[in-house]
């Protein structure tokens, strides 16, 4: 008896247990769950003045930037600020040798040059509502899984239509706790969004790899872009005639300034978290999938810069894939240490033991087998987690393999035999597709990378979940196959590519699907399709279902916590306070570095660390205008807000809601916070908005754009 006393007193315990600042929690439910916490903690204003459907809020101000980044509105004409690498990408497709604007920066000194980016839309978010019933009607608890979702998928077609009559919104509906609830979010997207500014790399991308998640920090991580209307303020494609966005909200900026316990809030949009994984889960992971997933990154990696360092023009045509690929891989080596430190497994299992007591004491026959199960499972789909990671961080990371795999639909159609107006307008997506393709694309580099990649697939995934090659002879050498496979393919000629497309007849169907690189991919494709793909989603069914009356038991047995969903990449609030941290024994960092840390770290030796000139002769000069604070500026801080990917560019706000800074990383000691987050070293890193704006205005000569924006000193 004193046993099972013990157990319920620790379960009520830990029930109670405030998690400091972790959590992402949905706007719409910030007046149930959040606002008095947030403003014991120091917010001055309300949940409407942040999520409402009845008047103008914050966020209104707050976008989705292109298909991965938040982004936030300043002035009364669209002016949008994010962070450099999520402008990246835009930035790298307006970059030559003339103009480098990579390393050089760019700085638009009127609206007239702005430049536009065609495949770049920002989303305004409109409203949030509850559908968890209206999607769930007619479930019934003893249907199979495969018949409740049929029932979903209908109902939400449903809901979307009925959401999307009278407008233009883009309606997307999604799971919550593992398809305990659903929440619809309603968007009005604009694509005329035109680049205004970027500072020079070694500002913006200041560090580099080696700063990458890392504090202290002394990155200027932003870019400036500019969203556009048509003359009723509505979406409109590009064009001339088309005018700056009237925002119904912008945010003011405040540089009065930040000191240590300061309330501060995130508003922005988290792409993914797992905090409710269980112990075999992270084992899984942290042992199994990112060990393998970094080995194949380091020899990408190690093959596209041993080419960028010795050549300009492949440094700028790789500079944004460098990047892509790097970010993830650094994350995965600190996962995998954060998670060891924090004992991550054994407090895992320590919580499915009481789950587990929970459930046997109070007679709760559903949750009894839930973990036991979930162990299971987590034991067979191992090798078919490495066959999965392989198919898409080897095979399919393959820059030829990935873009000929962009040819499937056009044949599909002529097999099906499509009109010609649908086969024209695939067509014309693959022609705007070859053109991004091959403005970006070294041969060299792609086939040392298919040398590298191809025999790790071999070696690492069991033989009966590979692809079968029949003229691939490994033992014979790699090298000489991938030469021969890359000379005969029309995918790496972009004369021959671009001519079959401009001249396209079905008759080139056979073309493609003999192909030789089309034709190893299928290879590849068909193995995936048909020895892991059903296998592999059939198990993640299984977990879906298990977690989902998983998170349900755990909510029964700690009713007095509040739980907050995993990130799905809609709008969240975190909040905390302005907080330095110890790494290590011994160390202390302090919330906020300086300008004085970039010119200590100056090296022109070395292209992330080589400081422009005019920044050292503003430091020299201590020409810091309005920007100073005791006789330098501020370049960055930390805070104890959750934060995840997807939150880079969002806004960092006071308790006024103010922007104080944007948001771009994590603190590398507490990056496992997407499984577990730590109090103690979980931090989100900042970009100062007084560095910022320094940049703009002194480094830049774009005085305009500050004289756009609301200032409160």
């Amino acid at each position: 008896m004193k046993k099972v006393l013990l157990i319920i007193a620790l379960c009520v315990g830990m029930a109670n247990i405030n998690f400091a600042d972790e959590g992402m929690w949905i706007p719409l439910l910030l007046e149930k769950y959040n606002i008095q916490d947030m403003q014991k903690k120091g917010f001055k204003l309300s949940a409407e003045d942040i999520y409402s459907i009845n008047q103008d809020c914050l966020m209104d101000a707050v976008v989705i930037f292109g298909r991965g980044c938040t982004g936030e509105i300043v002035s009364d004409k669209g002016l949008l600020l994010t962070n450099h690498h999520c402008g990246y990408g835009a930035i790298q497709k307006h970059s030559t040798i003339e103009h480098d604007y990579l390393t050089n920066g760019f700085w638009a000194m009127n609206m007239k040059e702005e430049l536009p980016n065609p495949d770049l839309s920002v989303k305004f978010l409109k409203r949030i509502e509850d559908v968890s019933a209206k999607v769930l009607k007619d479930i019934k608890p003893e249907m199979t899984e495969a018949n409740k979702s049929k029932i979903i998928v209908k109902n939400i077609a449903a809901l979307k239509k009925q959401a999307q009559k009278g407008n233009n919104y883009k309606v997307v509906i999604k799971p919550f706790f593992y398809g305990n609830q659903y929440y619809m979010f309603l968007y009005e997207e604009y694509t005329d969004v035109r680049l205004v500014g970027a500072p020079p790399s070694a500002i913006g991308k200041f560090g580099g790899d080696t700063d990458n998640w890392m504090w202290p920090r002394h990155t200027g991580d932003f870019s400036i872009f500019r969203v556009y209307a048509d003359k009723n303020n509505k979406p409109a494609k590009y064009s001339k005639d088309n005018v700056p966005y009237k925002p119904k909200k912008f945010l003011p900026i405040s540089i009065k300034g930040i000191k240590k316990g300061d309330f501060t809030w995130v508003m922005g949009y988290p792409g993914s978290t797992q905090e409710y994984l269980i112990s075999d889960a992270i084992k899984l992971i942290a042992n199994v999938r990112n060990p393998h997933r970094i080995k194949l990154r380091d020899e990408r990696l190690a093959v596209m810069n041993s080419y960028a360092s010795k050549n300009d023009t492949i440094r700028i045509k790789y500079a944004s894939k460098n990047a892509r690929v790097s970010n993830s891989w650094k994350r995965w080596k600190g996962e995998i240490s954060g998670l060891e430190r924090l004992q991550t497994i054994k407090k895992k299992q320590e919580l499915e033991q009481k789950f587990q007591a929970w459930a046997k004491q109070n007679n709760k026959t559903e949750y009894s087998d839930i973990i036991p199960q979930l162990s299971k499972i987590y034991s067979e789909v191992e090798d078919l987690a490495i066959a999965y990671d392989y198919w898409r961080e080897s095979i399919r990371a393959i820059e030829v393999i990935s873009f000929a795999s962009k040819f499937d639909n056009i044949i599909r159609m002529a097999n099906e035999k499509k009109s010609d107006k649908e086969i024209k307008a695939e067509i014309e997506y693959l022609q705007a597709q070859a053109k991004k393709f091959y403005k970006d694309y070294v041969r060299n580099i792609d086939e040392d990378i298919f040398s590298k990649l191809v025999p790790m697939y071999f070696e690492n995934v069991k033989s009966e979940y590979q692809a079968h090659v029949p003229d691939l002879n490994l033992k014979k050498g790699i090298s000489t196959y991938a030469h021969k496979l890359f000379n005969k393919t029309i995918f790496t000629n972009e004369e021959k590519c671009t001519n079959l497309l401009n001249n396209f007849t079905v008759a080139d169907i056979e073309t493609l699907k003999q192909d030789p690189v089309y034709v190893f991919y299928t290879y590849f494709k068909d193995a995936y399709t048909t020895k892991v793909k059903a296998q592999y989603d059939a198990l993640n069914a299984q977990t879906n279902k298990l977690y989902r009356s998983y998170l349900k038991g755990l909510q029964e047995m700690n009713p007095d916590k509040i739980y907050y969903p995993d990130a799905n990449f809609t709008m969240r609030v975190s909040y905390g306070n302005i907080e330095g941290f110890s790494p290590r024994d011994g160390v202390e960092y302090t919330y906020y570095t300086t300008i004085d840390g970039v010119i200590e770290k100056d090296n022109p030796e070395i292209y992330d660390y080589d400081v422009p000139d005019r920044l050292k002769e503003l430091h020299t000069a201590k020409d810091f205008g309005r920007y100073q604070e005791n006789g330098t500026v501020n370049t960055c801080f930390i805070a104890t807000n959750h934060t995840t990917g997807g939150n880079s560019g969002s806004p960092v706000l006071d308790a006024e809601g103010n922007l104080i800074g944007l948001n771009f990383d994590r603190a590398w000691h507490g990056i496992q916070s997407d499984m577990m987050f730590d109090p103690e070293r979980s931090r989100n890193v900042t970009l100062d908005i007084r560095y910022l704006l320094f940049i703009i205005d002194k480094l830049a000569g774009a005085g305009h754009l500050v004289e756009e924006m609301t200032i409160i000193e």
